[in-house]
């Protein structure tokens, strides 16, 4: 996963404002309720310059108009000010790009460091946090900066000279444009809203306070039994929810043994968590035992008391829907925080994304293969087997024997960054380019399952956050640290190697999830771990295959979830659970419970992204398709050139970006084919 501050990403890909109509924030109006002051700063502007490029200047106007409130100054200081401030030569006008783009790489770099100091505490591992380490990972540093700079007038300077343009308007006028234009434009998108910075810090203390509930939701498993009181996990094992949880169900299909029972024990504890009845007892705590099945608690082998846990986790879910929710008001032409994540940060419409994903998990390759599954597991299929693991190569290798490479490889978390330009160089990187990629790359064991944090600038590192348990390593933690490095490899060609700064990064998240699990998928390859299996590439296009079907049901319930807020703004906890699980049951039994039985299953809600990553599911399913998409075109080329190519492009739009890098757009249709073309030459066997 990647993270960067919440702050910085909103105010690169932040929506738009409307350009029309009345505005209003605390009770002022802003120059768009009285058209005829748009219109006359236009006109000064035409008698001034006689080569006006009246459609860029009509629209930095009317942008400008609908951010200007009467505190600003009268309506005739904004019309002076457009005149004053509006540049009109070319050359001068990128002078100030340049000038405005050192300037943002500096305070977006800064923030970005101290963001990334100040939440250290909770995010590496270590001592607790003490109550004001948790504190002051809540603060967002750069809560006021917006604004500050509507304040001194920089950001009207900004808008008035590079104004936004729609997610149409790129996507029609896009192709065309060169990368000083892109720069130009993402230039737009920089101070396009003005959310009140009480607003912002609101929304970073329920994220951060949203973040330490998860990373701090572990599961002893050491302390699990059977009904017949059989611990069937090491006494040792703690797993955080849900990444832990599922990661150890995959590693459960290896287990010829007793794998099928940890697999539905697992299952059974998930199951407890998503519908809260999980006794708040056994969260973070091995000094008693759980029975999950009976949901009974025994402390020294005697029945005990243990009341559920509170309503907390969909309590965590509503304050953080309140506090996005509460910005609307100031994103009126995406007046959603659901508008805002889809068209403004990911550059896709929510309808465009369901009915993607709805194309493939309803499609009847899924039975194909969801048939050829059952086939190799010699069983009927279970709801936990949409994280069925037997497509990938070390499916058949003992977790054991790999964690116990990964361990004498990278006892520490500093071993693991010396041993990154090797990594870089078997993947087919020069000696120099994985150098100065690593050079920008900084270790860090992490408190929960890890995760990449950019840099903002080019003086500073990006993180790899990962766990290391005190023995090394175990492969759990290696390979989520390979999908992070994955991350962290693209954030440094996207922010040195793009020609413009404000061109930094990729189209959306999936686009760093795609690179990420091309590396992850590598993973064994590194430990020169070799799968001679002659269907290895058709098990690989099976994998992706299966991995969308799973993750884009989770995207679906993540997406209705947030609908059904919108259209319950008063929730309750109670009633937020209730139609959680009514939501995924439905998801459920629409598009899985024909193939994998058991109607009525909650197990699609168990992901902890949907408490503290609002609306981030759908970019793993989007970057698993465009993963695919460009594997296709690695296929027989060298990675790094390849990586190098399309990472250097910068923040497209999506579909243009992807049409450059890979010669079509991101679409399922390539998956499905490429799928069902696989089930038939492994039948055929």
């Amino acid at each position: 996963m990647k993270l960067t501050t919440l702050t910085c990403l909103a105010a690169v890909t932040a929506p738009l404002l409307s350009c029309s109509g009345l505005q209003r924030s605390n009770n002022e109006t802003t120059m768009s309720s009285n058209p005829r002051i748009a219109a006359q700063a236009l006109d000064s502007l035409k008698a001034r310059y006689p080569n006006l490029d009246e459609s860029r200047a009509a629209k930095g106007v009317a942008q400008a108009a609908a951010l200007w409130r009467t505190s600003d100054g009268s309506a005739e200081r904004f019309a002076d000010f457009c005149v004053s401030e509006y540049v009109n030569d070319e050359a001068e006008r990128r002078t100030l790009f340049e000038k405005m783009s050192d300037k943002l790489e500096l305070v977006w770099g800064y923030f970005n460091v101290l963001d990334l100091k100040l939440k250290q505490p909770r995010d590496e591992a270590g001592g607790e946090p003490a109550k004001i380490d948790m504190e002051m990972a809540g603060y967002d540093v750069a809560a006021h900066f917006n604004d500050d700079m509507f304040a001194s007038k920089v950001a009207f300077t900004i808008i008035l000279n590079f104004p936004s343009y729609s997610l149409s308007e790129k996507r029609q006028l896009g192709e065309g444009w060169t990368a000083l234009q892109w720069g130009y434009a993402r230039m737009g998108d920089v101070f396009a809203t003005r959310v009140p910075a009480e607003l912002k810090l609101a929304t970073a203390k329920v994220n951060a306070e949203a973040e330490a509930y998860v990373s701090g939701y572990n599961i002893a498993m050491g302390a699990l039994r059977s009904e017949a009181d059989e611990a069937l996990f090491p006494a040792d094992m703690l797993l955080i929810s849900h990444w832990g949880l599922r990661d150890e169900l995959k590693a459960c299909y290896a287990d010829a043994q007793r794998g099928l029972e940890k697999q539905r024990m697992i299952y059974a504890v998930m199951e407890r968590i998503v519908e809260q009845q999980i006794p708040g007892k056994v969260i973070n705590n091995g000094g008693v035992q759980w029975k999950p099945y009976s949901n009974k608690v025994l402390e020294n082998g005697r029945e005990v008391g243990a009341p559920r846990e509170p309503d907390t986790r969909y309590e965590t879910l509503l304050r953080t829907f309140g506090a996005l929710h509460a910005e609307d008001r100031y994103t009126p032409q995406r007046p959603t925080y659901l508008r805002r994540a889809f068209e403004g940060d990911m550059e896709f419409s929510v309808e465009e994304v369901r009915e993607m994903y709805v194309r493939l998990i309803s499609s009847g390759v899924v039975a194909e293969v969801a048939q050829l599954i059952a086939q190799r597991l010699g069983r009927p299929l279970e709801p936990f087997d949409i994280w069925y693991d037997g497509f990938k190569a070390r499916s058949g290798i003992p977790e054991s024997e790999l964690s116990a490479q990964t361990a004498k490889l990278y006892p520490t978390a500093a071993d693991f960054e010396r041993g990154l330009p090797d990594i870089l160089r078997r993947l087919g990187f020069s000696a120099s380019d994985a150098q100065r990629i690593c050079g920008k790359v900084e270790v860090d064991a992490a408190r929960g399952s890890g995760h990449a944090w950019g840099a903002m600038m080019k003086d500073d590192k990006a993180h790899l956050r990962t766990r290391v348990a005190a023995g090394g390593m175990d492969y759990k933690g290696y390979n989520i640290a390979m999908h992070e490095f994955g991350h962290n490899v693209e954030q440094t060609i996207s922010l040195h190697d793009v020609e413009y700064y404000m061109m930094n990064g990729v189209p959306n998240t999936a686009f760093t999830e795609a690179l990420a699990f091309v590396f992850q998928r590598r993973d064994l390859d590194m430990l020169g771990v070799s799968e001679k299996n002659p269907d290895k590439n058709l098990l690989n296009t099976l994998d992706v295959f299966w991995g969308c079907y799973e993750i884009m049901g989770v995207s679906l319930v993540d997406i209705a979830v947030w609908e059904w807020l919108y259209a319950n703004p008063a929730a309750t906890p109670a009633q937020l659970k209730e139609n959680v699980l009514r939501i995924a049951r439905k998801v459920w039994n629409d598009y899985y419970a024909p193939t994998l039985g058991t109607p009525d299953s909650p197990i699609l809600a168990i992901y902890s992204h949907m408490l503290s990553y609002p609306l981030y599911l759908s970019s793993y399913p989007m970057g698993h398709l465009i993963q695919f998409q460009l594997e296709e075109r690695l296929r027989g080329k060298n990675l790094a050139d390849e990586a190098l190519r399309i990472y250097r492009m910068g923040r497209l739009t999506p579909q243009l970006w992807m049409k450059r890098a890979t010669g079509s757009e991101v679409n399922v249709e390539h998956t499905l084919k490429a799928a069902s073309e696989a089930v038939r030459k492994i039948n055929a066997r």
